[in-house]
């Protein structure tokens, strides 16, 4: 409390320590991400993200035998069912995708025999459905709103690869897949995010986790929380070419603004993550034979820096938008699916949070949230107010 024997209240709970997990590490100063004891960058360079779901499940790598398991038991899951195909067709193509990948994935939960079992075993069944379906189900929706059959999962190929054919029509060349499948890696986990947080929220209720999944995706759909590499590719498009860098920076500093993708509020040194997918979308322009927009990202970080240095005083940092935006882009995934797919990488760690906030040894039995809040209403001064008839009010 203050002098004025004030309670202090920390908005937004940033910097409070809500519950212990093991499950990721994110150490800002230092610029590490951790997923159960391994660094981002050994996982993205050297697993799949088979192995990496595996992993955030189950608290250890799989062998050759587990993985193959797992894998499928993935891909056996990844149809989802007709019904949820034809409510798609049912719905206007001027949906957002988010919306409708909230609406629709609870129910996934029918393809899911042994759901709400309330045991770790089936809670890590349903995350297999969760993290196959939701694939399955963005791609779908996407074919659906642009007048296009939705395509049968092809268990030849990689959970990564797979959603790219699925949505494309087409196989992706190896190199693109690996580059695909290692953006899911970085985005599968980060803690005690916005979601990630929901997802815990919903679960301390002993609800299902397809509740928790569902509510986790509404938590992204929210500005402030999803949604950052597509504002950073609007705000390449705007500049468009790098003789607009500086005229850019200098609108967004003396208004107030934010150069999107630039600043993180955990990590005071470059995301890790950025500096894996920055040569990656350089290659995958190469690839198709338009780095441009790398280029123009390029330029922006160089520049971008400088100006927060010189007028700013202080140094400003990627975060893992900034360059995921133009390799999503180059790949040819659509700008309002940047999101979506955040969410079919994600959904492997909401997972993990679920399963730990509802079976984790430390806490059997989980504690209900339940924060406080301080009541600043003075409708009627000091004093409750009275109650009058409607025909006395004015």
């Amino acid at each position: 409390m203050n002098d004025e024997c004030t309670p202090v209240i920390n908005t937004g709970l940033r910097g409070v320590d809500v519950a212990s997990s093991k499950i990721c590490d994110v150490k800002g100063r230092e610029g590490k991400l951790i997923y159960r004891g391994y660094r981002i960058e050994d996982l993205a360079e050297n697993a799949t993200f088979e192995e990496v779901c595996y992993l955030l499940l189950h608290e250890r790598l799989p062998d050759e035998q587990a993985l193959a398991a797992f894998d499928n038991r993935l891909k056996q899951k990844r149809p989802i069912p007709e019904s949820i195909v034809t409510l798609l067709k049912t719905l206007p193509r001027s949906m957002t995708p988010m919306d409708m990948l909230q609406a629709a994935t609870p129910l996934l939960i029918q393809a899911d025999e042994n759901a709400g079992k309330q045991t770790p075993a089936d809670a890590q069944n349903s995350a297999e459905y969760l993290i196959s379906g939701l694939s399955t189900l963005i791609a779908a929706w996407d074919r659906v709103r642009n007048g296009r059959t939705p395509l049968a999962p092809d268990t030849s190929l990689g959970h990564a690869a797979n959603f790219l054919y699925m949505l494309t029509g087409e196989p992706p060349d190896p190199e693109t897949a690996a580059f695909f499948d290692a953006g899911l890696v970085l985005h599968a986990e980060h803690s005690f995010n916005a979601s990630t947080f929901t997802a815990r929220q919903v679960a301390s209720t002993k609800a299902h986790i397809y509740a928790a999944v569902a509510a986790a995706i509404g938590s992204l759909s929210g500005p402030l929380h999803g949604g950052a590499n597509v504002r950073v590719m609007e705000m390449l498009k705007e500049i468009g070419t790098p003789e607009n860098i500086n005229a850019y920076i200098d609108n967004i500093l003396d208004s107030g603004g934010l150069i999107m993708g630039l600043g993180h509020a955990v990590y005071q040194t470059d995301d890790p993550r950025a500096l894996i997918l920055a040569p990656m979308s350089q290659r995958m322009g190469e690839i198709i034979g338009d780095t441009r927009w790398y280029e123009l990202t390029k330029e922006l970080e160089i520049r971008g820096k400088q100006a927060f240095k010189k007028r700013k005083d202080r140094d400003i940092f990627c975060n893992v938008d900034f360059y995921s935006a133009s390799l999503f882009y180059a790949m040819g995934i659509p700008m309002d699916l940047f999101t979506p797919v955040f969410a079919l990488s994600r959904v492997s760690g909401w997972c993990a949070h679920v399963i730990e906030e509802q079976f984790a040894k430390a806490a059997p039995k989980p504690t209900l949230y339940r924060p406080g809040a301080t009541y600043v209403g003075d409708y009627c001064g000091p004093d409750e107010c009275r109650f009058v008839g409607i025909e006395e009010r004015k």
